[in-house]
């Protein structure tokens, strides 16, 4: 998928996580809420990554930090339907990878532990300050809970919560 595919996949995602529909009207709010201008320049950090230009990515990179509150690594890798609801505190670290649609809230961290770090499945939720930290696998359509502590796997389907998390059901 090339880097305005993504973009375009990117911002649906996220008119229909806060609109519930992704009518051009419901694209165009959603493209000028907190957290939509971090996610594209994540996209275009990670294309200049793709194509060797590591000091554009670097810029990219910087830009999000001062203008999107959030540190994205330049070499984290996320599926189409990404979607950050609001953009302040995320940090994500550069080996992490994601799946498709993907949703982060504000005062996320997903990072590596001793070079380690996380595997998100597709459609993955996860709240307000939660932490997954290390060589950490977590299922498709798991959510994890604000403030969580994610430190051992999450299954396919589970809610984790507490600190540090464990899955609490099943769907």
């Amino acid at each position: 998928m090339n880097m305005f595919a993504l973009i375009r996949s990117d911002i649906r995602a996220k008119a229909q996580w806060l609109y519930g529909d992704t009518t051009w009207r419901s694209c165009v709010k959603a493209r000028f809420t907190d957290g939509t201008q971090a996610m594209i320049v994540y996209r275009l950090m990670q294309a200049s990554q793709r194509f060797g230009l590591a000091p554009l990515a670097m810029v990219f990179n910087k830009l999000n930090v001062v203008f999107g509150g959030c540190i994205i690594g330049r070499g984290a890798d996320f599926g189409p339907e990404f979607v950050l609801v609001h953009s302040q505190g995320v940090v994500i670290n550069t080996a992490v990878r994601g799946g498709k649609h993907v949703v982060i809230e504000h005062q996320v961290t997903v990072g590596a532990e001793k070079g380690a770090a996380p595997v998100l499945g597709d459609d993955v939720f996860i709240g307000a300050g939660a932490k997954i930290v290390g060589a950490v696998r977590v299922g498709r359509g798991a959510k994890i809970g604000a403030n969580a502590v994610v430190i051992d796997d999450v299954p396919e389907g589970a809610t984790a919560v507490g600190v540090p998390a464990r899955a609490v059901e099943r769907g």
